[in-house]
């Protein structure tokens, strides 16, 4: 058993739900300046989120999930993520986001004129992502 000092409150809220909430020993997650480890005590801070895998250790183990973009809020003893979009790997629909990879790879290759080159890498990271987060 874990020794109860080192727990916090861990939220991640959507827009549609709120996604996750309990206590962690630990929670890893990628922001716009890289990926960041988070225990209790942790200096007060908040950061944009990029879409990345968020990996919350629990006392009986650790849960992982595709987060993708908002924003992170750390306090000594909690940390709050509000995501644009949160899914557990049971939620994803791994062919769709093997697909939605083919589609942005497509549109980064051929770079037609007009083209969101910025949208089109972060749609390739969040297909990643999800991938990634599903094996």
């Amino acid at each position: 058993m874990a020794d109860a000092n080192r727990l916090f409150q861990v939220e991640i809220i959507t827009p549609e739900r709120v996604f996750y909430t309990g206590e962690a020993t630990m929670i890893e997650f990628t922001t716009t300046e890289g990926d960041i480890g988070v225990y209790k005590h942790h200096i007060p801070l908040t950061a944009v989120l990029s879409p990345g895998i968020v990996t919350i250790t629990e006392e009986n183990g650790a849960k992982k999930a595709a987060v993708h973009s908002g924003f992170a809020e750390i306090l000594g003893d909690k940390v709050t993520l509000l995501a644009e979009i949160a899914e557990w790997p049971e939620e994803i629909d791994k062919n769709r986001a093997e697909e939605a990879k083919m589609r942005a790879e497509r549109r980064l290759k051929v770079k037609e004129a007009g083209l969101d080159v910025k949208r089109a890498e972060i749609a390739l990271k969040k297909a990643l992502v999800r991938i990634d987060v599903a094996k």
